[in-house]
Parts: structure tokens; C-alpha cells; sequence
């Protein structure tokens, strides 16, 4: 039976606190990422990291977006730590966070302890060039591609809550 498809960090595990170079207070970088259980099949993978917790954890009104990936080429198992389109593998093109920005953007929650859901997708497709996609461009163009997907979960709150994004 093929292995499922995981997603980890060296840096934390699922459930766990994401170190705070990893978020607004920090370095702000992303993390590195690891993926193992590709599905046969797969022609590309997409990563998305949301926090479904905004602005407040007890009262929830949206999903924040972090970052989005797309084309990821499917032979690619690890993003390095402070992943920029300089490190990270060929073809790869990123979406639009909800700062309305290319690239990473590091947990800052405004109010207590959110939880960021790092989300990888194996597709069964290339997909065309979406230009820079928002998260609901990316999962509506991904709709009847997804092989498999995979979650990896951290949680952070802030340490300095005067600290703005």
C-alpha cells in the first residue's frame, strides 16, 4: 500500500508552537518544509498556509492567507528554511497573500493563540499560469486535480501584543 502523503518541519511538529522566527516578531522567513508520499500520478504540488482563526480565535470571521505556491515540481520534497524564489526549485510560482504580496508572510495574530495550517496538494495537472492567484483562485483552479493533501498545524500567539503587522 503507498504511503500517504505527509508534510513536516524540521523546525516544529503538527500541534506544536511555531518558532518565532517564522512569524512577524521574528525574521519573519518561512520555514523549511518536508514532504514525503508523493502520489503516483502527480504532475505538480501546490502549498497554502492559512490561519482559519482571524482576527480572533473565539470569534473567527475569515481565513487569513500566508502564502500560496503553485507548480511545485513533483520530483521537489523539501522547501528550504527562508524559502525566496532564489532558493526554491525551477517553475514554482506564487500566489498572493492576503497582505496582497507575493511571498511569505509570518504569523502576527492580533488576539490570542491561532492555529496556521500549512496545506500541501498533489495534482494530478500542471496548471497554466494564474499570474499571481489569491488563495480562492488557486483552490478553485486546483478543483478536480487534487490526488492528495496534507496538513501540517502550528499554532502561535503573539509575545509582544503591540507588535502590528
Amino acid at each position: 500500500m503507498p504511503r500517504p502523503l505527509e508534510l513536516t518541519s524540521p523546525r516544529f511538529s503538527d500541534g506544536e508552537t511555531i518558532p518565532i522566527a517564522f512569524t512577524h516578531e521574528g525574521e519573519d522567513k518561512a520555514p523549511p518544509l518536508h514532504w514525503e508520499g508523493v502520489p503516483a500520478g502527480t504532475r505538480s504540488l501546490a502549498l497554502v498556509v492559512e490561519d482559519p482563526d482571524a482576527p480572533d480565535p473565539r470569534h473567527p470571521q475569515r481565513t487569513w492567507c500566508h502564502w500560496v505556491l503553485y507548480n511545485i515540481p513533483p520530483g521537489t520534497r523539501d522547501l528550504p528554511e527562508g524559502a525566496t524564489p532564489d532558493t526554491m526549485p525551477p517553475g514554482i510560482r506564487q500566489g498572493l497573500n492576503d497582505w496582497h504580496r507575493q511571498g511569505y508572510g509570518g504569523p502576527c495574530p492580533p488576539i490570542g493563540r491561532h492555529r496556521y495550517f500549512y496545506k500541501l496538494y498533489a495534482l494530478d495537472t500542471v496548471l497554466p499560469d494564474l499570474g499571481s492567484p489569491t488563495r480562492a483562485q488557486l483552490l478553485a483552479a486546483m478543483r478536480g486535480h487534487i490526488l492528495a493533501e496534507a496538513d501540517l498545524i502550528g499554532t502561535y500567539e503573539k509575545t509582544h501584543p503591540h507588535v502590528q503587522a
